[in-house]
């Protein structure tokens, strides 16, 4: 933990704009560092052009593969594009419409010239694609659209982030992304020059550049997924807090819209984020599941008085695909412990219109809460690997009503059971947490000591333990018959899972379980380390055992 953390940034945490953006277009890519190649992740492409891994040359030659990729699967209808408030994004946005102008792909902007939050880029995906009429969505045909989002998410200032969203609306899945990365590397090695691209002024005029009022279409269909009325009539007071993110300008907008006591607590947009206070390890991070990240909106919820000035408060990452609810009883709620409630809310009467089998989504990593909740509720738990792509397919026939995953990302369907978005939307879980008070009286944290009476308290954590690039190539291909422990922590192991049970995917990793407590290792994909994340149903002093041990089981498979 950084000394610092939680403390309002100094002008010596600032990034230097001016020699990031030059480093974008001025660096050239040593293609013989593996960390200066394109790699999708989870959440596509990342990283800063300080160090050589997201400058001009990487957005060229991934915007070409995608080109080429969208060609290759009969993708011929719009690509709606949007960016975050990263200063790296807009000079990659420019660099994407060029290239994409240039290759006559007809392409979407935003009609403000402004930000453009994942969920708002996922929901125009669906609506050209059918999500609002009767015959669904089409994810294969002509005419189809799919997306660009360029965000790193809640990555500090410095970075950089490019991802793709085919058109079924979601993160694009592993075969996608890596035909993309591939290609993207192929185009760097044999120089970017060889990709046709226009000038911006040029691609801004180019007959199949149009505009999309993402913000006025998003914001007026929330309606269909939110009880807007319920929160009006019963008066919540919300304070809704950007983070200098891409939801700045919807916030008010929603508000607006649907006559709500709504505060923008803070409407700035900095891309050194002067404003933040730091994250655990002393960086500036837009992590709304922080208590360090959040410790300014936490703060604004006390008052002199005693009485917090709204009654939920909620944070946004700089895309606005997560979120970070802050109740005035129990400060910054756990990201886990909200999705257990959200859970519970939806599937217990809240959504009658859902179908009567839609099932529970969550990643293996998530708390076991969530796994007690759907057993009360008696519905079916879909559970996944880690990334948001794995809930796609369910969000979009109704298979799954809910999607959520440990790190604050979460979406779920309309009310009347169609899909809303099918990539995460932090938005929307900050407007439940509200139609939660407005209509049970209870805060989102109330709810959650309901559920831990009914349920029990558990202890859940993440931390790192080192590893070499062997042992996490060996990790993640372990075999569960590698494991030959029996025990973990005192109980009997019940399960040893390489493959996650919801449907059947490798998880990359392991996870062992017991009938009060499990964790889960997987290798990281950008540091030598693996996570270790683990919960108990025992005692904060039976996690500790839990995750000593697991360390042990884990340096006994490797070898």
């Amino acid at each position: 933990m950084h000394e610092r953390a939680g403390t309002q940034a100094l002008p010596e945490d600032l990034i230097d704009t001016d020699a990031l953006l030059g480093a974008y277009y001025d660096r050239t890519p040593d293609l013989d560092d593996p960390g200066q190649r394109v790699v999708f992740g989870t959440s596509g492409h990342r990283g800063s052009s300080l160090d050589g891994a997201f400058n001009e040359a990487h957005i060229v030659a991934t915007t070409q593969a995608i080109v080429e990729y969208r060609r290759s699967q009969g993708t011929d209808g719009p690509l709606f594009i949007g960016r975050d408030t990263h200063a790296l994004s807009l000079p990659a946005w420019q660099t994407a419409l060029e290239v994409l102008a240039a290759n006559d792909v007809e392409v979407r902007i935003d009609a403000r010239d402004s930000f453009t939050p994942t969920p708002a880029v996922s929901h125009a995906i669906l609506i050209h694609n059918g999500a609002a009429s009767t015959a669904g969505v089409r994810t294969h045909g002509p005419g189809l659209a799919d997306g660009i989002v360029v965000t790193p998410s809640h990555n500090p200032p410095r970075d950089g982030g490019f991802k793709y969203n085919p058109p079924h609306g979601g993160p694009a899945g592993s075969d996608a992304t890596g035909w993309i990365a591939d290609r993207a590397n192929e185009i760097l090695r044999s120089g970017v020059g060889q990709v046709r691209r226009v000038g911006l002024e040029q691609a801004l005029a180019a007959p199949t550049t149009g505009r999309h009022d993402y913000l006025s279409a998003y914001t007026d269909d929330l309606a269909s997924v939110i009880d807007f009325d319920a929160i009006r009539d019963a008066g919540v007071r919300i304070g809704a807090d950007p983070l200098g993110g891409a939801a700045v300008e919807y916030w008010g907008a929603i508000g607006e819209r649907y006559s709500l006591d709504l505060t923008v607590v803070n409407p700035d947009v900095d891309p050194r984020w002067s404003f933040m206070t730091l994250d655990w390890d002393g960086k500036i991070r837009m992590d709304c599941s922080s208590p360090h990240a959040m410790a300014s909106l936490v703060q604004a919820m006390r008052s002199e008085s005693g009485a917090a000035p709204y009654d939920i408060a909620t944070g946004n990452d700089a895309d606005a695909d997560r979120h970070g609810i802050v109740t005035p009883d129990a400060g910054l709620m756990n990201p886990n412990h909200f999705l257990a409630v959200a859970i519970d809310y939806l599937f217990s009467g809240a959504r009658p219109e859902w179908p009567a089998d839609a099932a529970i989504g969550k990643t293996l990593v998530s708390s076991a809460l969530i796994d007690r909740v759907a057993g009360g509720l008696g519905r079916r738990l879909v559970e996944v690997p880690v990334g948001f792509k794995w809930f796609v397919p369910g969000l979009l026939d109704g298979s799954v009503g809910f999607g959520g995953e440990e790190s604050a990302g979460a979406s779920f369907l309309r009310r009347t059971g169609g899909v809303w978005t099918t990539d995460k939307d932090g938005l929307l879980l900050a407007l439940l947490a509200s139609e939660i008070q407005a209509t049970t009286g209870e805060s989102p944290s109330q709810r959650h000591a309901k559920l831990v009476e009914e349920h029990g308290q558990s202890w859940y954590a993440r931390v790192d333990a080192a590893a070499t690039r062997e042992e996490k190539a060996t990790l993640g291909a372990l075999d569960p018959a590698q494991v030959q422990s029996t025990e973990l922590a005192g109980e009997a192991i019940t399960d040893k899972l390489t493959t996650a049970p919801g449907n059947g995917a490798a998880i990359g990793g392991l996870k062992v379980t017991t009938e009060n407590a499990w964790f889960a290792a997987r290798p990281s994909g950008t540091e030598d380390v693996y996570k270790i994340y683990a919960e108990s149903f025992v005692s904060a002093e039976h996690l500790a055992r839990v995750q000593e041990e697991a360390k042990q089981v884990v340096a006994s498979a490797l070898g």
